[in-house]
């Protein structure tokens, strides 16, 4: 009787394991050299980005390396036939890599066979990925994670056409991609569900929401942001603080300082002060709509999913103290009123962007974006070269022949908006200064992101 207990007991732990296999991806390590795979989405956007500002400020001595290598309206195939010279090429130790909104077409979901055409899609795309898959093998010494793409929005009530039954045809696509991750043992996140199901959520309460942009394909900056929560989530971050402290204002005790350093408290009748030393900083998020057609800030994703709580806390908690209120001051700078009730409860300190420790960690996200800006330069000018170029077996080529095959297509519209970048990165010595830039701004960011010493006062107010 117990050997179909004992197999059922061996059943659920293999199930576990696999859903928690699913469910989980390698975090970074120190040196890594990760590479971001995809199309628009990750060219223009930002949630790679976002993911490498995490890193900055909750592991400063930690340095790692993130590179985009998403370009404008690639499919699977197009990804093929890049992935030597411009994936391989940067030599990553992790790759990510998401495809599928171009793969399945637009225009054809308003014909008569659309479901026919479709199904030929997804296989031209199958068949591609087969062939990235192998090469992918061979890389034995890097870690792979495949990503379940952000969805094509069908329900939101913006004034934009609606290409029918598209986002079903993409989720065939994720299904092969989250299939292949599980066969080789592969890490996979799914940016596609949770993103449906807020769209949903959201758009039960406004009509209008879209958490995809107007276009109802790229995720506005509030989106990229839930997407790069969904892969630190992934990554087991979820509970990470960047620093946890707790004193005993009556005993002039530190009870708790978890991932910080509190030395020197004091205490009087009416305050209470101490010296604090964090080995991270608190995550900034820009709260100004940026970029072309934004509607939506990154904070703006706080109100969508419990970022805050789960990735950015600096806890401070200080019990038995006089019934009041208090001013918090950091470095002799006033940052908010609390009641007694409040600090005994615990008060979270990244929330307020006036102290000294979150305005230097804004300083990083804001050069974070100046080199954002460098690189994005480097991906326009490979749109160009493997986008258009590359069928002509120009790719690269950097020279006449290259800029006559572009200025004779002028005519079209996306030559024209990458040319500006491609005319200056097709010179090697603008490439070069472009790159020292970037290197400059990542030692900087880097540097910026040590933590310092501060006073913290808690002031009673009469």
């Amino acid at each position: 009787m117990r050997l179909p207990k004992i197999f059922a007991l061996i059943l659920l732990i293999a199930i576990t394991h696999q859903v928690m296999a699913q469910n989980s991806i390698p975090k970074f390590k120190e040196g890594e050299r990760v590479v971001f795979v995809g199309n628009s989405i990750t060219h223009g956007g930002h949630y790679h980005s976002f993911i490498w500002l995490y890193y900055i400020t909750q592991f400063p001595d930690m340095p790692i390396t993130i590179m985009n290598a998403g370009i404008g309206g690639d499919t699977a195939w197009d990804i093929e036939e890049r992935l030597e010279q411009d994936v391989f090429s940067k030599h990553p130790t992790y790759m990510t890599m998401t495809f599928g909104m171009n793969d399945v077409g637009y225009f054809d979901f308003y014909k008569d066979n659309a479901q026919e055409i479709a199904a030929k899609q997804i296989k031209r795309s199958f068949e591609s990925f087969q062939k990235i898959e192998e090469r992918m093998q061979e890389a034995s010494d890097v870690t792979k994670v495949l990503i379940g793409g952000s969805p094509y929005d069908e329900t939101s009530k913006i004034e934009n056409q609606i290409f029918p039954t598209k986002d079903a045809a993409l989720q065939k696509v994720i299904d092969f991609q989250k299939k292949s991750a599980a066969k080789n043992n592969w890490g996979f996140v799914d940016f596609h569900g949770p993103m449906l199901e807020i769209n949903q959520r959201e758009q039960a309460k406004d009509s209008l929401f879209a958490l995809c942009g107007g276009d109802r394909i790229h995720p506005d900056n509030n989106g990229h942001m839930v997407m790069a929560y969904l892969f630190l989530k992934a990554q087991g971050m979820i509970g990470n603080k960047v620093a946890d402290i707790e004193i005993d204002g009556r005993k002039k005790e530190t009870v708790k300082s978890d991932n910080c350093f509190i030395s020197d408290v004091k205490s009087g009748d009416d305050q209470i002060n101490f010296m604090y030393l964090a080995k991270a900083l608190p995550y900034p998020m820009d709260s100004i709509p940026k970029g072309w057609g934004s509607k939506n800030s990154q904070k703006d994703a706080c109100k969508l999913l419990p970022i805050m709580e789960d990735i950015n806390q600096e806890q401070l908690k200080v019990t038995n103290l006089k019934k009041g209120y208090y001013n918090l001051v950091i470095d002799g700078i006033k940052i908010k009123r609390f009641s007694n009730e409040e600090l005994q409860n615990g008060i979270n300190m990244a929330e307020c962007e006036n102290t000294p420790q979150y305005m230097q960690a804004y300083k990083i996200l804001l050069l974070n974006e100046e080199r954002f800006e460098i690189e994005k330069r480097f991906r326009d000018y490979a749109w160009m070269n493997f986008s258009f170029l590359q069928d002509k077996g120009l790719a690269l080529a950097d020279n006449k022949a290259a800029l006559d095959s572009i200025t004779s297509n002028w005519e079209n519209g996306f030559i024209r908006g990458n040319f500006g970048a491609y005319e200056r990165a097709r010179n090697p010595e603008i490439r070069k200064i472009w790159q020292k830039q970037m290197d400059d701004i990542v030692s900087e960011m880097y540097e910026l992101a040590q933590p310092k010493l501060h006073k913290i006062e808690l002031i009673r107010v009469n």
